[in-house]
């Protein structure tokens, strides 16, 4: 550390050129040290130099062809996960999921805030019905939603336009038609349009997924939760499905194309799918069984943490979690399940420190609802697509195949 004044947060952003956000993704991805005082933050005027000098070097002009390159940092400008929280756009997203998911989205992937902003689905939906429909008996939601967004595709004149406008409104029309294409399950009075069903919620979206995904009626505290919970899963930084989906767009794959490699990285029991192994061991509490037994019967394998606890990225508890857990509390009839998380957080708390996170919330949620046990990856699929899009936009401005690491040959012994 050198004895120079130190730089201002303001100071170091402005010698950087970038915005504040971004300067402070830099801190959480351990690129950049600071101190933090009563003052505020404060940078090491020679590591900010070394740093600017790295990022120049970067920056050159890239060859004609791709020759790899080691993938490190992929600037980002729309997710921020800093001090253990989750930013939009500098705007604190537990503030945001009090909006409608389609007004956040539509902010997300074009700039614009919208109030009045509704999803609908595009020419191509009864093909995707029927595509759906003619899975095998055990195929899941999440099943029906990867083969609609094909069909969807092949339904759009326009799919391989990288037009930011183009390519937003296909994202829209490709969400809505993604909670369209799964069976209705609502009670006969529910039936119908999702905004009329439920006049008491903004979000005709959130809606519409909880008539696809519950045989239970909607309450206003289900869908305000439910609305939330889409909104927090919308973007989380470089996760490794949204990796898969710059990659996409590197190779300038359509947006389509772009959630396909998405929803494939998503299909994983460390990542999208999490919620489902959380799901069960909540089943299993609220029926009655000793908590500590369901947590044995989880690990035995010794695979990896107990699901739905723990995140890397928030050391002291997922603020996505703690905010779902806590709307969860007030939805009618959740209380059993509000119960099964208390005792399994407890013990969990006791055993090993670690804190319930978004995957937990997410299997509370569709176990209270009376949802089937995939149903957290069907609302995690349906918020990221809008993320994959966002961070297709992006790197659509980028220089193409720049996301080609380098191959390092190994023969095996």
């Amino acid at each position: 550390m050198s004895d120079l004044p130190r730089l201002t947060a303001e100071q170091t952003a402005e010698r950087l050129g970038v915005k504040l956000e971004t300067l402070y993704a830099y801190v959480a991805r351990g690129l950049l040290d600071r101190e933090r005082t009563a003052g505020g933050s404060s940078f090491d005027p020679l590591e900010v130099e070394a740093f600017a000098s790295a990022r120049r070097r970067r920056a050159s002009p890239a060859p004609a062809r791709s020759e790899g390159r080691p993938l490190m940092v992929i600037e980002t400008d729309f997710a921020l996960i800093d001090d253990g929280q989750l930013y939009y756009r500098g705007r604190p997203a537990a503030e945001l999921a009090g909006e409608p998911f389609e007004v956040v989205a539509r902010w997300a992937l074009t700039g614009h805030w919208e109030p009045s902003a509704r999803f609908a689905a595009g020419p191509g939906l009864e093909d995707a019905r029927r595509v759906a429909e003619a899975l095998p008996a055990g195929a899941g939601d999440r099943d029906r939603q990867l083969v609609a967004v094909t069909a969807l595709a092949a339904a759009d004149p326009l799919r391989t336009s990288l037009d930011p406008e183009a390519v937003a409104g296909a994202a829209e029309r490709l969400i809505a038609g993604m909670v369209a294409v799964l069976p209705d399950r609502s009670p006969a009075t529910q039936a119908g349009d999702g905004a009329g069903a439920h006049p008491h919620t903004t979000s005709a979206l959130a809606a519409e997924l909880w008539a696809r995904l519950s045989p239970q009626p909607a309450t206003a505290e289900a869908l305000r939760t439910l609305n939330a919970a889409l909104v927090l899963l919308l973007d989380h930084d470089l996760a490794v499905s949204t990796l898969a989906a710059r990659a996409a767009a590197s190779a300038r794959a359509t947006p389509y194309a772009v959630v396909v490699a998405g929803l494939g990285a998503l299909d994983s029991p460390l990542h999208g799918n999490a919620s489902r192994a959380a799901h069960r061991m909540l089943a299993r509490i609220a029926a009655g069984e000793e908590p500590a037994r369901v947590v044995s019967d989880a690990v035995v394998d010794g695979r990896g943490p107990v699901p739905g606890f723990g995140q890397p990225l928030y050391p002291a508890g997922d603020p996505r979690g703690r905010v779902l857990l806590g709307m969860l509390a007030g939805v009618p009839g959740a209380a059993p399940v509000v119960a099964a998380v208390g005792a399994l957080a407890a013990l969990l708390r006791e055993r090993t420190g670690a804190a319930p996170n978004v995957d937990l919330a997410l299997a509370a949620l569709s176990l209270a609802g009376g949802m089937a046990d995939d149903a957290g990856e069907v609302v995690f699929a349906t918020a990221r697509t809008a993320g994959w899009v966002v961070h297709a936009l992006a790197e659509y401005r980028e220089p193409p195949l720049r996301l080609r690491p380098v191959g390092r040959y190994s023969p095996r012994a």
